[in-house]
């Protein structure tokens, strides 16, 4: 890359500005990788404890559906879950985490009371209502999953993102750059020694050229005299 570069001192200025810039740029991506990758590690330990969470759920409704349809039978299970008319309504916002967009989900009518769950109380068992309580935990508790989750897998693509921008500075351009200033100022060093020497070679010409004169002015006076007599 250093060949391409014209050894100026306008190019080497021009270059220095890039080096200062390049660095600033490559302390500040560096700051944001590690601020990056500790809200990362907080997240990754809140997804780690909202999927365990949810797997314990999950375990937990299986087991009282199951119960629920031992007991009462599969077709009151079914009945009970048709006669649900109001169903959870999502909504999706977002948040920002180091200049990262992350989503921020809300939920409404996802826990119910007993008569908002459609079915009736008389013709049902406490067996239906334990099924369904687990499922609205299970529910809520894959809500805030899906939602730690992404914002985790956005955090993470940041990381990386961040991470090359890093790399790409430090073991690519910045040596680039670096390789470009030498090379500038080594070729202007050298042409400032050869401009040295030539005017050194300039100058002890002139001098020669003065004693030559000066010799040829002192033989003409001394001849003068004799040309007079």
């Amino acid at each position: 890359m250093a060949k391409d570069v014209k050894p100026t001192r306008k190019n080497l200025m021009a270059i220095e500005d890039r080096i200062e810039l390049s660095e600033r740029g490559h302390d500040t991506l560096e700051k944001k990788r590690d601020g990056l990758i500790m809200e990362f590690m907080d997240i990754l330990d809140q997804a780690q404890d909202v999927r365990a969470d949810m797997e314990a759920n999950y375990d937990h409704a299986q087991r009282t559906i199951n119960m629920a349809r031992a007991m009462e039978g599969d077709v009151a299970v079914r009945g009970a879950a048709a006669a649900l008319h109001e169903h959870p309504e999502i909504t999706t916002e977002s948040k920002n985490i180091m200049g990262v967009v992350v989503p921020q989900i809300e939920s409404t009518r996802v826990r119910k009371t007993l008569d908002q769950r459609g079915y009736g109380v008389l013709g049902t068992s406490s067996r239906i209502d334990e099924v369904a309580e687990a499922y609205e935990e299970l529910l809520e508790s894959i809500i805030l999953a899906a939602e730690v989750e992404t914002a985790m897998k956005k955090m993470l693509n940041e990381i990386e993102t961040t991470k090359r921008r890093v790399n790409a500075l430090e073991f690519k351009l910045l040596p680039d750059l670096y390789d470009n200033q030498e090379y500038i100022e080594q070729k202007l060093e050298e042409q400032e020694r050869e401009e040295i020497f030539r005017m050194k070679k300039i100058k002890e010409k002139k001098e020669e050229a003065e004693k030559e004169e000066k010799a040829e002015a002192e033989a003409a006076a001394l001849e003068e005299p004799q040309a007079s007599d």
